[in-house]
């Protein structure tokens, strides 16, 4: 991990933020920020662009609690969560949210590095498994729109199946297309003449 990393601190208590902050300098992070409140805080959190976010929130309240995983929602970063106390029905929503590490008790300084590092690791290993579903997802949208294309050529210019691939996959070629383009230019023209 770089020590480059930009991080931001949401703490409203500057002694639990003063921990946070010792600790991650001790692991070498010189660019911490800290907000020390929490209004119009995704304006602020997008303003600073920080690379991690760690939110200490003591004893939240559900309201507090439901801001936090707003911003967690909306903001693609890897973010840890720091509270003393905690619920299932808490922690669900927090992992539904998006939190990377969700830490109940124990903010200690020494702690601090692992965390970060678990939030980050977590945080990119599901980063990839949503790319590749979005992937899979796009994949298999292309297919079906490929197969409905297939089957228009067929029915409109009495072809196989295996003439009418060809004919995408060749007007895909000539026309520096993806072969999903041109099925979906086949199916939209279908529709508009019925």
């Amino acid at each position: 991990m770089q020590p480059s990393l930009k991080i931001v601190i949401v703490d409203e208590n500057p002694i639990r933020a003063a921990i946070l902050e010792d600790g991650l300098r001790e692991a070498g992070h010189v660019h911490v920020m800290r907000l020390a409140e929490t209004s119009h805080l995704l304006a602020r959190i997008y303003a600073l662009d920080p690379d991690v976010i760690l939110i200490d929130l003591e004893n939240p309240s559900r309201d507090v609690l439901e801001q936090m995983f707003q911003v967690s929602r909306a903001v693609k970063r890897p973010i840890a969560m720091f509270v003393d106390q905690s619920d299932k029905a808490s922690i669900e929503a927090a992992v539904d949210a998006g939190v990377s590490a969700y830490i109940v008790g124990g903010l200690q300084k020494e702690r601090i590095k692992n965390i970060l590092d678990l939030c980050i690791s977590r945080f990119n290993s599901f980063a990839r498994l949503r790319d590749e579903l979005e992937r899979a997802r796009t994949a298999l949208e292309e297919r079906k729109v490929i197969v409905r294309a297939k089957g228009i050529l067929m029915t409109a210019k009495n072809l196989t199946e295996e003439a009418a691939y060809a004919l995408l996959r060749r007007t895909a070629m000539n026309e520096s297309k993806k072969i999903a383009e041109v099925a979906q230019s086949v199916v939209t023209a279908a529709e508009l003449l019925k």
